[in-house]
């Protein structure tokens, strides 16, 4: 049966069969270590690849307990009592967080050179991206394990955890839980259950070792940044030196400034103002210019999706709003005139063909909650768990999707965080960009490119180019409303501030009217090779 009609997850155990696909392909990790294949093919993506789930340790059942237990006066006690849910010991926890993390990071590594390598396999050596959506499918599954036993340890008084932010990326960070009172009942509630009582009055940092249990997270995704860069400088310092040992007899008028770096010679700097210095390197094309739309862009599908965070990988999309306008022509007249968003004071206007979709999360991802989630959307994935389907595990939903951003451009705001959701999540998405089927326009770019009211400032070093600034300045959004951050609400405003947009710069003769402007419908798009 083909994959994208099953409704089961056989799917995730028959994505094996391409591994001698991809391992022909990618001997090699992001990290630039060989891949064990073989390893890859032992997980049981299907029943799930977690430390807990491999023994089948019901850690739902245990976090349940516990929590039930800590309203009790005695918590030592009504684990004694209740013995047909039995708690892990302080090392048995350890040692399954320990085997997770470990899984995870092996994992992710492999996913993170999965897009590098289908990307660049011009010959079609790998016909599907089937393994690293099953892989992701597994590793988010992985993800909740490793945050349920977290939260068991929290507890049992092992530890506590805090939220910090460490270069790129925010990570948990354990800490002992010393708190003397708490330190003599935290070995009862871990041990009583398992009549192991050696620890009862050892602080958490004595009974485990927190070192070999933290997330290592930052460590490896800053590293490999890090080494990117290095490569990066490396090769523009070839390419630098190798103009000059071609070039090095040219000169201008004044002396030559041909060869200078991009922010320009010493001296210069120097005169130049910290303003005009920020604007010139705001304002350098780069990669982000590939999204911008062309001269002859008219019916697009703007879409956003409200995810439970940041990483394809990790986490799960929860809401999906996506709507159609056209940018020249006028709307279908048979579309229906109006439709009610959830913000009163928005208006369909030129929108036709709204869509809200809602999905869950796993019972494991509900018990443990998102509380930014909750106050950035008002999403409360506590209540995603029963009477949602999860995305990744509906294909029609998944088909219905794909269908729809192949018939036109789709536009999102900074494009790329949708494009790697679907990528992990969309059966068939990956096969069809490769394919150029698949174009997609972004509005991050045009608010950087084409909208003076992002330049740098001091308050916002970088450009102002969140969506909710760009639809203001565009009059999409009043300025006394913020962005909603729910899927279809924040289409809506972004397809409203592209039309507006686009109609003041065709007026103007600026962006895809301008010098630099492209024909036909612009957006990133993949060429065929063959």
């Amino acid at each position: 049966m083909n994959e994208a009609v099953q409704t089961g997850r056989s799917w995730l155990s028959e994505a094996r069969n391409d591994i001698d696909q991809w391992s022909a392909m990618m001997p090699k990790n992001a990290d630039n270590q060989s891949i064990d294949w073989r390893w890859v093919a032992s997980l049981d993506m299907e029943h799930g690849i977690g430390a807990a789930a491999t023994q089948h340790i019901d850690l739902l059942a245990m976090l349940q307990y516990l929590r039930s237990s800590a309203a009790e006066s005695s918590v030592a006690e009504a684990c004694v009592a209740e013995r047909s849910i039995p708690s892990p010991s302080a090392r048995q926890l350890h040692d399954l967080l320990q085997r997770d993390l470990a899984i995870r990071d092996r994992l992710e590594s492999i996913l993170a050179q999965c897009n590098t390598t289908f990307m660049t396999d011009f010959d079609r050596l790998i016909a599907s991206y089937r393994l690293p959506r099953a892989l992701a499918y597994a590793n988010r599954r992985l993800c909740d394990e490793i945050a349920v036993l977290r939260e068991i340890g929290v507890l049992m008084h092992l530890w506590t955890v805090t939220e910090e932010r460490r270069e790129r990326v925010t990570v948990p960070v354990l800490h002992p839980y010393i708190r003397a009172t708490d330190a003599v009942n935290a070995a009862p509630v871990a041990d009583a259950a398992n009549g192991d009582r050696s620890a009862s009055v050892e602080t958490s940092e004595s009974v485990i070792q927190l070192d070999d249990i933290q997330d290592r997270t930052a460590e490896i995704v800053n590293g490999r940044a890090a080494r990117r860069k290095a490569t990066r400088e490396q090769e523009r310092s070839g390419r630098y030196d190798m103009s000059r040992a071609n070039l090095s007899g040219v000169t201008s008028p004044g002396g030559s400034t041909l060869f200078d770096d991009d922010s320009g010679s010493s001296a210069g700097r120097a005169n130049r103002s910290e303003k005009v210095r920020r604007l010139g390197d705001y304002r350098k094309p780069d990669w982000r210019d590939a999204y911008l739309p062309g001269r002859d862009i008219d019916d697009v599908m703007g879409i956003d999706i409200e995810t439970t965070g940041t990483d394809p990988a990790r986490t799960y999309i929860i809401d999906v709003g996506f709507e159609f306008m056209n940018m020249i022509s006028s709307r279908p007249a048979d579309a229906p005139a109006e439709y009610r968003y959830e913000q009163s004071s928005y208006a369909a206007g030129n929108a036709y063909g709204q869509a809200r979709l809602s999905f869950g999360v796993t019972s494991e991802n509900a018990a443990i909650g998102n509380d930014l989630i909750l106050g950035l959307t008002g999403i409360d994935v506590r209540t995603r768990a029963e009477g949602f389907r999860l995305f990744d595990e509906w294909p029609a939903a998944q088909i219905g999707l794909l269908q729809r951003l192949e018939q036109q451009p789709y536009v999102a705001h900074n494009a790329r965080f949708e494009h790697g959701f679907f990528m992990l999540n969309v059966a068939g998405y990956a096969e069809s960009y490769r394919a150029g089927n698949i174009t997609i326009i972004d509005t991050l770019p045009m608010s950087r490119r084409w909208d003076d009211g992002s330049i740098p400032d001091d308050k916002h070093p970088y450009g102002d180019n969140t969506l909710e600034s760009y639809a203001k300045r565009q009059g999409a959004l009043d300025s006394s409303n913020s962005e909603r951050h729910l899927g279809l609400e924040d289409a809506h405003i972004m397809l409203v501030a592209m039309k507006h947009h686009l109609a003041m710069l065709r007026a103007e003769g600026r962006g895809p009217w301008g010098a630099d402007g492209r024909s036909g419908l612009g957006g990133k798009h993949c060429g065929r090779r063959w």
